[in-house]
């Protein structure tokens, strides 16, 4: 019913019911919305107030002989009651005024629904803005925090820095790593590395006294520190060009290679 009743508010019927326009019909449904509606007769209480102001505001007084001309008109006039009545109601003054009256309530009531949908549109894009700065706060203080720790680490008295350099087959090859043999823990830097075919990568190597471990692939487009396992019997690290779904030793051809005993 409250569709029913939304519906019945835009529609024209209560206007139509004020100024003794509307049908049979319409009559009946207008008294019972405004019979069972406290919303409907408010509507209509103040359309009556409106025409009223309106109504007493364009009011002019009648002379005595007009009116008795008209009373007179009256008498000799066969008309029927019904007829009268239609003609009552189309009185021109009362049906401009009731016009205008329903039309400058429409008007302002849209003005008013327009100024709160504005008002609802930028509150919510204040909102929405908010949650992103919020949002943003909560990532960059995310990466300031992983920033000062890996500066903590690198900044460590017990950290060494060891710097790899490409040989021959790939010279532009530049990384760092770092290793503090107190905490066990090791990182390394991706500076350079020469491009590689698509179905080919960089593999960081560790070199112990019996076998080679890899620790992993190397990707010049992560700009993070990169964690890498720490080995704590390493002889050397080196990077060496794998093929992808190739994770053994023996293909692989060595681009770089530092030892970690002669620090």
């Amino acid at each position: 019913m409250e569709t029913k009743l939304h519906t019945f508010l835009n529609s024209n019927l209560l206007n139509k019911y004020l100024v003794g326009e509307a049908s049979l019909e319409e009559t009946k449904e207008v008294e019972f919305f405004i019979s069972n509606y406290p919303e409907a007769a408010q509507a209509y209480d103040k359309l009556q107030k409106n025409l009223e102001i309106i109504a007493k505001a364009g009011a002019v007084d009648v002379p005595n002989h007009i009116l008795g001309n008209i009373l007179e008109a009256l008498d000799e006039n066969n008309h029927t009651k019904v007829i009268q009545l239609v003609q009552h109601r189309k009185t021109p003054w009362y049906s401009i005024a009731a016009t205008a009256a329903a039309v400058l309530f429409a008007a302002f009531s849209l003005f008013l629904y327009q100024k709160n949908q504005i008002l609802l549109d930028e509150n919510n894009v204040v909102i929405d803005e908010i949650y992103d700065l919020r949002s943003d706060i909560k990532k960059n203080n995310t990466m300031l925090s992983e920033l000062s720790l890996e500066l903590n680490k690198l900044n460590d008295p017990d950290a060494r820095k060891y710097i790899i350099n490409g040989n021959d087959r790939a010279k532009d090859l530049k990384t760092v790593a770092y290793i503090n043999p107190v905490e066990k823990t090791s990182m390394i830097d991706v500076i350079k590395l020469p491009e590689l075919p698509e179905d080919q990568h960089y593999q960081i190597w560790a070199e112990l006294q019996d076998r080679m471990v890899n620790l992993g692939i190397l990707d010049e487009s992560d700009r993070k520190l990169m964690q890498i396992p720490y080995m704590e019997d390493a002889l050397a690290l080196s990077i060496k060009i794998g093929k992808d779904g190739d994770e053994t030793n023996e293909n692989n051809t060595e681009v770089a290679e530092i030892s970690l005993k002669d620090n």
